[in-house]
């Protein structure tokens, strides 16, 4: 039996980046032919090819820019096939892949795990099977909770049990992956003072965004047993640390350029509830309590940079990875203080981290701005500044917009969509398509020094 489910010929030539990014191609079309089926939306609705593969591609990239209402558009089976799609782009291909392969008693090979080494932005290729039994597990048990408890608190919101419970299953489905879709037709905007919903929905965020090998950690931690000493990587360690600085630095920032101006007439608590929000949802969850087009544009800007950040390596989010933005600065710092090693939490960075961070924030910024100035090329009737704000958004497949996301063109849309699946394969996924399988370097060429700066 472990024969009968061998990887193509084709396949073997191309390498794992190269079949990760025709694997995220491949479900994106598969999405884009589930989703355009009629018999999923509700009666009237029609939905154009862009518009299908524009859902699709949000969908599996978990990042929730729709040019349709999804509550207005799909109906009660719509929604759980797009749960399903949520779940796959989600926790990833190769996860869910995995699970299935194991189900039906398959062999996990050298080029399977490979493939999830990739997919999930490990660095060894130890313990990769138990690796996805563990990310299933952490992510099945956050969203069955968190359904139980959205669902049963929604009775008192929606007019039958089964629609709350669908609601609070979609939402918390939506919320953990950090796609940010939602069902309700106005996001969270209708949960605007229920304090309950929102804490809840910040918890779901966190918990997608913060990265796997976090969760695990912290799992592996909470069960330990009581004489067995524990120690937390340098990888959750600085990711933990630098997610929480992000998390604070815009909640601060947020109320402080709006203090005057949105947050005016506005309670501590209001004001502080609106920012932290924002804030916890910019590292890629996309629900919103509010239209955040009423901020100023010193604001929107802050959250443009959040939004390019993203969320952690090896989550459910997109953008330049909190790690990586760390690392940088970590390397800037250092530089600035004569050293030539970067030293965190009693640990040296490697070299080769460094380098990659700079490639990855560096490529990142020429794609995102790239896309902005066709962006606003092909879309003038928008400001630069929605337009900068629908690039962020994409590329961190943060889902947030100003509301210009349905008025797109076709050509707008396509921009869009490349944005969005580059934020969810990753830069290096991205770089390494044309790349193929590496050819050592036999020889050197002697070095000669550059004036840079």
């Amino acid at each position: 039996m472990a024969h009968a489910f061998k990887t193509p010929h084709f396949f073997d030539k191309l390498s794992p980046f190269q079949i990760i990014v025709l694997f995220y191609i491949s479900a994106a079309l598969l999405s884009t032919l589930l989703i355009s089926l009629p018999f999923l939306h509700r009666e009237g609705v029609h939905l154009s090819f862009i518009d299908s593969l524009f859902t699709a591609v949000s969908a599996i990239s978990v990042t929730g820019l729709t040019v349709v209402s999804t509550a207005d558009t799909f109906n009660t089976p719509g929604y759980f096939v797009l749960m399903f799609i949520l779940q796959f782009g989600g926790i990833g291909v190769m996860t869910l892949g995995t699970f299935i392969w194991l189900l039906l008693g398959q062999k996990i090979g050298l080029k399977r795990r490979q493939l999830i080494k990739t997919d999930q932005n490990r660095s060894t290729f130890a313990g990769m099977v138990q690796l996805i039994r563990q990310i299933l597990l952490i992510i099945v048990i956050i969203e069955i909770i968190g359904a139980l408890i959205l669902g049963v608190y929604f009775t008192q919101y929606f007019p039958t049990t089964s629609e709350a419970f669908i609601q609070g299953a979609f939402a918390s489905v939506s919320a953990t992956t950090n796609a940010g879709f939602d069902i309700t037709g106005s996001s969270l905007v209708m949960f605007e003072s229920d304090y309950f919903v929102q804490f809840i929905n910040i918890l779901l965020l966190t918990l997608g965004a913060i990265g796997f090998p976090v969760l695990i950690e912290v799992k592996d931690y909470l069960t330990r047993r009581n004489e067995d000493f524990f120690n937390f990587s340098l990888f959750t360690k600085l990711t933990s640390v630098t997610f929480g600085l992000l998390v604070l630095i815009g909640t601060v920032l947020i109320y402080l350029f709006d203090r005057t101006h949105f947050f005016q007439n506005k309670s501590w608590h209001e004001s502080f509830f609106y920012a932290f929000f924002q804030s916890v949802t910019t590292r890629n969850g996309g629900l919103a309590t509010m239209d955040v087009s009423e901020f100023t544009p010193s604001t929107l800007l802050v959250i443009c940079v959040l939004m390019f950040i993203g969320a952690s390596p090896s989550s459910v989010g997109g953008g330049i990875r909190t790690t990586t933005f760390a690392i940088t600065l970590l390397a800037i710092f250092a530089y600035a203080r004569g050293r030539s090693h970067v030293r965190i939490f009693h640990r040296e960075i490697d070299q080769e981290d460094i380098f990659r961070s700079f490639i990855v924030i560096s490529t990142a910024i020429m794609i995102t701005s790239g896309a902005v100035i066709l962006l606003s090329l092909f879309e003038p009737e928008f400001s630069l500044l929605e337009v900068m704000f629908e690039a962020c958004s994409a590329f961190g497949t943060t889902g947030l917009s100003m509301g210009i996301t349905s008025d797109l063109h076709s050509i707008g849309k396509i921009i869009i969509i490349g944005l969005m699946f580059i934020g969810r394969i990753g830069i290096f996924s991205f770089l390494f398509i044309l790349r193929g399988r590496v050819t050592p370097e036999n020889y050197r060429y002697p070095r000669e020094p550059m004036i840079i700066g």
